[in-house]
């Protein structure tokens, strides 16, 4: 049984990695996402976010549409996978993101641009995420591996990149796909403080990251570029039992400067807070319920935007399930 529960924080530190759908919700990812599990676990995560704002949700560069509205409801499904890579933890995961997004936004009219009800829904652009680790533990290879773990200090490389495939109306400022190649750059910290041990745990989290995006040739028949944006996530985690824990979150954003036709916008520099809760519900089955909402948000300039994310993930692992059957026999 000692083997079974040690290898339950495995699958639940999975299932939290299975959120990280929410880089596109507001640019951010829950905290312990990027704890390590046994190498050869698989998560599918599915995530609802509900969100308002000035800002299109789905797109991470957060280009501000003064004095707009808009209100978006996002359903995203992936896939995650944990493996040894050079003795050294890693992951890789897709995401597909749906949903529906309505609000006032900029129509390309004969006499120019200006602002009308627009909506759009469908399919946006699956991402695609790589993590490895580089300094912390060696991979989890066995039982025992996972039994010992502790994050310690952890400093991971990662990559995204979104393809663009999502669903998209060159006519209108609105959509779920966003008609260019964009992706991030990231260095996630955990430093754990204290003990590691169930109901005690508590780690304090950083990723330091940068949006690049390419040109959207075709933005309401012009050309939109945009500069990259430079992302600051923290999180201070606590369990609060073996199976709940809660985090502070904040996030920075700056840069993302965009030009269009020519016309150069305003470049962000926001501030957000949140809060988040998860629980594991059993071996396989994780949920967290979190909300967060930008602070420094008054003038028509600045990013606005909050909203709820509730995602459930369930988790797997042969050597665990394995287990289970010899167990019930």
């Amino acid at each position: 049984m000692k083997q079974i529960t040690g290898l339950r924080l495995a699958l639940t530190t999975l299932a939290v990695m299975g959120s990280f759908c929410a880089t596109q919700a507001m640019a951010q990812v829950p905290g312990r996402f990027y704890l390590k599990s046994l190498a050869g676990a698989s998560g599918v995560p599915v995530i609802f976010n509900s969100l308002s704002g000035n800002t299109n949700p789905f797109d991470p560069s957060h280009a501000v549409t003064p004095e707009a509205s808009f209100d978006a409801t996002m359903t995203m499904a992936g896939f995650a996978q944990t493996y040894s890579l050079f003795d050294r933890s890693a992951m890789a995961a897709v995401i597909f993101p749906m949903g529906r997004i309505s609000g006032e936004a900029f129509l390309n009219s004969p006499t120019g641009l200006k602002m009308a009800n627009q909506q759009a829904s469908g399919f946006g652009d699956p991402m695609l995420e790589f993590d490895i680790n580089l300094i912390g533990p060696p991979a989890q290879k066995t039982i025992p591996d996972a039994l010992r773990y502790q994050p310690g200090f952890s400093l991971d490389l990662l990559a995204d990149l979104a393809l663009p495939i999502g669903e998209y109306d060159n006519k209108q400022q609105l959509n779920i796909g966003q008609n260019r190649w964009y992706g991030r750059l990231g260095m996630p910290v955990t430093w754990q403080l204290g003990d590691w041990v169930p109901g005690r745990r508590t780690t304090l989290e950083f990723l330091p990251a940068v949006w690049l995006f390419g040109d959207n040739t075709d933005y309401v028949g012009q050309t939109m570029k945009t500069d990259p944006l430079y992302q600051l996530d923290a999180h201070l985690t606590r369990d609060f039992t073996a199976n709940l824990w809660g985090a502070l979150d904040a996030s920075w954003y700056n840069g993302g400067q965009a030009t269009i036709g020519g016309v150069t916008g305003s470049k962000l520099n926001n501030v957000g807070v949140g809060l988040t809760l998860g629980y594991a519900i059993n071996d396989n089955m994780n949920m967290t319920f979190g909300y967060k909402s930008t602070l420094n948000d008054t003038r028509p300039g600045e990013m606005k935007m909050d909203g709820f994310m509730f995602t459930f993930v369930y988790g797997w692992h042969p050597i665990i399930e394995g287990s289970k059957r010899l167990k019930g026999n």
